[in-house]
């Protein structure tokens, strides 16, 4: 296997437990903040799926999806477009409400689908190109997908302990 198809694999992984974190749900239950605080599955989802996004398409050359297939227009949330959750305050997840859940795996289906395209066209050699000079060592392309696979996995991690915890409370 190359590294190029074990990194789709990956990502294939993501959208898959995405789907399980957010089928069947209603907006309310992905809105839910356990506690008042803690980031909600919809916020989570949403997310990890900008941070792929923004990543993906920066090293691809390419707009994002969230702007190119109109999904900023269609989520409509009162944050700058260019937002992808890091660093939001409490006030910011409790905007990131999604009115139609199917919406919120809409938007990362067609993240997979161009993260996926991407992949498609590298080599292995491709993932030694380094992509950021402002760190030491500089990050190379291998590296920054690593990178936001490991951030996807901990996001959808998190949202699926969440769904569990709210289906047991009844939520």
């Amino acid at each position: 296997m190359h590294g190029c198809d074990l990194l789709a694999d990956a990502f294939g992984r993501i959208r898959d437990e995405v789907r399980g974190a957010v089928t069947g749900l209603g907006a309310d239950q992905l809105a839910a903040r356990l506690d008042g605080t803690a980031n909600s599955i919809g916020w989570l989802v949403w997310h990890l799926t900008r941070v792929q996004d923004d990543h993906v398409a920066e090293v691809a050359g390419v707009e994002q999806i969230w702007t190119a297939a109109g999904f900023a227009d269609r989520f409509a949330l009162p944050l700058p477009t260019a937002s992808i959750g890091y660093g939001h305050t409490s006030a910011e997840v409790d905007a990131v409400r999604v009115a139609d859940p199917a919406l919120l795996t809409q938007y990362h289906e067609a993240v997979h689908d161009q993260t996926v395209r991407y992949l498609a066209t590298l080599g292995d050699d491709d993932l030694d190109r380094v992509v950021d000079e402002r760190w030491e060592p500089p990050v190379t392309l291998g590296v920054r997908l690593v990178s936001v696979i490991s951030d996807d996995l901990q996001h959808v991690g998190q949202a699926a302990f969440l769904r569990g915890v709210l289906e047991r409370r009844g939520v």
